[in-house]
């Protein structure tokens, strides 16, 4: 709660600033809203403004982070990365995933590391045969997930422990739908 209401009181005050210029808003594209959400997530999460497109996506993620870890966990009292990445999905995508790492990855199309998105998942076999950690990638080679030892948060996927571990990336049909629509809504 307090992050939401710092992040409103940070927007409004950086709103307010911008008003206060003399230039008229339809000359000031930072006047727009979304255009400081998506400058304020970019910032806070380390990836670059044209990768926070969906400003949905990075205040959930802003607002779970420091969450701790708990097997099994579903709330903001304790959560594991399956359930992390499940309701992320849930709440920004209106989609339903599966239930652990292994599952949701049985139920994605496979996307190569150079071709992740934002929104897509990154797994991971952490000392194992099998998949273990899932996380969901937000840009620049970074992603959210639910660590065992630090709770929520956002990590890069060139870190040495991470690299040694990754597994692949994929894409669930609705963000590829999304993703697509998206693109051809540019091209029109």
């Amino acid at each position: 709660m307090k992050k939401t209401v710092c992040a409103v009181l940070l927007l409004a005050s950086i709103a307010s600033g911008v008003n206060a210029q003399e230039q008229p808003s339809s000359q000031n594209p930072s006047n727009d809203p979304d255009n400081l959400a998506k400058e304020y997530f970019s910032q806070i999460m380390g990836v670059a403004a044209a990768s926070t497109a969906n400003t949905k996506m990075y205040q959930f993620i802003y607002e779970w982070i420091g969450t701790p870890y708990r097997l099994g966990g579903t709330t903001k009292k304790g959560i594991d990365c399956s359930k992390f990445a499940a309701e992320l999905y849930e709440q920004v995508f209106n989609t339903t995933i599966g239930y652990n790492s292994r599952n949701i990855y049985s139920k994605v199309d496979k996307v190569s590391k150079s071709n992740l998105q934002p929104g897509d998942f990154v797994f991971f076999k952490i000392r194992s045969r099998n998949i273990t950690h899932v996380g969901v990638y937000i840009g620049d080679n970074r992603f959210a997930h639910a660590s065992t030892s630090r709770g929520v948060m956002i990590s890069d996927l060139d870190d040495a422990y991470w690299k040694r571990y990754y597994f692949n990336g994929g894409r669930a049909l609705t963000a590829a739908t999304e993703t697509m629509d998206a693109e051809e809504r540019v091209l029109d």
